[in-house]
């Protein structure tokens, strides 16, 4: 029996809004608040509702700094895996949504690694 249910993944970032909009364009959904359940609207925390009931949370850290790739002095701590039917249409839409190429060079394989504009690295895949 499970002690728990994984409820969200949260994502550390120096601006939780521009981050959550950035997800918004790649994966669809809503943009919800500022999540901090304050009401001050200060941004601390953003939530994003995805299709399907899932969800994506993203948290102000003033001192953050992104994890680097590939780094062997640096662990890159988690990375999103996101589904796509066309990885060249995949890559164009989240390049200009602001995405960077991390490791894309090898054409053959089906998946292509990015970094958000917050430098979270996640991968495209070819479903």
């Amino acid at each position: 029996m499970a002690l728990a249910t994984l409820d969200v993944v949260v994502l550390d970032c120096p601006d939780p809004r521009a981050l959550a909009g950035f997800y918004a364009e790649v994966l669809g959904g809503t943009v919800r608040g500022d999540g901090d359940g304050d009401g001050d609207g200060d941004g601390d925390w953003v939530d994003l509702d995805l299709p399907g009931g899932r969800k994506l949370a993203f948290q102000a850290s003033p001192a953050y700094v992104p994890p680097r790739w590939p780094g062997a002095d640096g662990a890159q701590q988690f990375h999103l895996d996101l589904a796509v039917e066309d990885l060249d249409a995949a890559e164009k839409g989240v390049l200009a949504l602001g995405a960077r190429p991390l490791d894309t060079e090898d054409r053959s394989r089906s998946f292509r690694v990015y970094a958000d504009p917050a430098g979270h690295p996640f991968c495209l895949c070819a479903c």
